[in-house]
């Protein structure tokens, strides 16, 4: 077949043809390219607006959750219903795309909300620690009956002696009286066992003389704790006192009834008073940190004293009746009687296995006189003491009576002191006497109230009890 054309013009139509389809196929590849940069930044303006509602969303639910943390760091109430809330309207944000559903939980401020418990916390919790334990007088001798550094050591000594005791007379006390022939062996069995005996026996009784002593101690610290306290109070009601007549001075001294003599001797007086109640708070320290040293705890706990007097009715015993009680339960009567007790067994040895014409029967004979002796002695000395303790707890009785009779003359001369001085006819200086007299006398009655309750302490103690 033959063609109207030669090689020079299909070479044009060729070349004419390759660049009509490569213009057009980049035609066609800009109108693919402008499509995906519209759709692109259709897209993109799709998440801004979204990410724009999320992140607004977001500051709303941390306002939320920072509302609900301050309402319950009011309130207390915890903030488990407002989180759901939040946490609702933060997946309730609009999401287009995978993108912006994670970035809702990144925008979100919610993980602030624990912080509420903590600013809660303190206002619920109230220390109980600044008020002192309640003190009865009982419970302070039981106090120091299980904590007492003294009395534990006696009590372990007293354990101590009787192992001891234990292991040095056990073997002769096993020995059968048929082998027993002369005194030596005797003595090691029979003497060695009544001294065993005996050292056990007045261990025992030791460790309750002091207990006794311990009981006697607790109770004098105890009151001389509230002997201090109540010292205390007196003091200041004291300066309330003075205070008040600095007061009227002043006044009157500036309506010129008063001269300035007047305002300053109320001012010594005040200056007087805030010294004693400066001492009166050491002594309730000091007395404090006595009783804790003898209870033996620790020194700076504090304690809310209960008060506790003594009954101050008149004794029912006659003073015979207390000496002879007493004399049965001492221990220093147990002691020496069973020391003759002693003395006696080894007479009575002397003379089964020797004689007691011998040098070691008349040293024996004389050593039971002495025993004798010792508890005539201590019998005396017995009814000496009981018989001071006695008296002692009768005059304070009746000393209770007297003061408080002191102490009532003394409050009336001075509320008519005052009403003198009010009318001009005492002097501020009359006045302060007249407080100074009542505060000695109040403070005299509070010592006859602690030197009574001391008094039955001590006579109980020489009873025995």
């Amino acid at each position: 077949m033959n063609f109207p054309y030669s090689n020079k013009k299909w070479m044009t139509i060729s070349l004419a043809a390759v660049l009509t389809t490569a213009i057009g196929a980049g035609t066609l590849t800009a109108s693919a390219n402008t499509a995906t940069t519209e759709q692109t930044k259709t897209a993109a303006t799709a998440k801004a607006t979204t990410t724009k509602e999320t992140t607004a969303t977001g500051t709303e639910a941390s306002a939320a959750t920072a509302t609900d943390a301050k309402d319950q760091a009011t309130t207390g109430t915890p903030t488990s219903a407002a989180n759901s809330t939040t946490t609702e309207k933060a997946t309730a944000a609009p999401t287009t795309t995978a993108s912006t559903t994670t970035t809702a939980p990144t925008t979100t401020t919610a993980p602030t909300a624990p912080t509420a418990p903590t600013t809660t916390t303190p206002a619920t919790t109230t220390p109980s620690a600044s008020v002192g334990e309640d003190l009865t007088l009982e419970k302070a001798i039981q106090q120091a009956l299980e904590t007492n550094a003294t009395l534990a050591t006696a009590r372990l000594d007293a354990k101590n002696a009787d192992l001891n005791q234990m292991l040095s007379y056990k073997t002769s006390a096993d020995m059968p009286a048929d082998m027993i022939e002369s005194l030596n062996a005797a003595k090691a069995k029979y003497i060695s066992n009544a001294q065993g005996e005996m050292t056990k026996k007045l261990n025992a009784l030791q460790v309750n003389a002091t207990e006794g002593k311990i009981k006697l101690g607790a109770q004098q610290a105890y009151y001389n704790l509230i002997f201090a306290q109540d010292d205390l109070n007196l003091k200041q009601q004291s300066l309330a006192r003075a205070q008040t007549q600095l007061k009227v001075a002043n006044a009157a001294f500036k309506v010129g009834t008063k001269a300035k003599t007047d305002v300053l001797q109320a001012e010594m007086g005040l200056a007087g008073a805030q010294a004693n109640l400066t001492s009166a708070k050491n002594s309730v320290e000091v007395a404090r940190m006595d009783l804790n040293d003898f209870l033996g705890v620790d020194l700076t706990k504090d304690w809310k004293v209960v008060s506790s007097n003594k009954q101050t009715a008149p004794i029912k015993m006659t003073m015979k009746q207390a000496e002879d009680q007493a004399i049965a339960k001492r221990v220093e009567m147990t002691k020496v009687q069973e020391e003759l007790k002693l003395a006696e067994l080894n007479v009575k040895l002397i003379e089964e296995y020797s004689a007691l014409s011998t040098l070691p029967g008349r040293v024996a004979r004389n050593n039971v006189e002495k025993s004798q002796l010792a508890i005539e002695e201590q019998k005396r000395a017995i009814s000496k003491e009981v018989s001071q303790a006695y008296l002692n707890l009768n005059a304070a009785r009746e000393a209770i009576d007297f003061q408080k009779t002191a102490k009532d003359s003394a409050a009336e001369s001075y509320r008519l002191t005052n009403l003198r001085f009010e009318n001009g006819l005492a002097t501020t200086l009359e006045v302060i006497q007249a407080e100074e007299e009542l505060s000695n006398r109040e403070n005299q009655y509070q010592k006859a109230i602690l030197q009574y309750n001391l008094s039955v302490v001590n006579f109980e103690t020489a009873l025995g009890n």
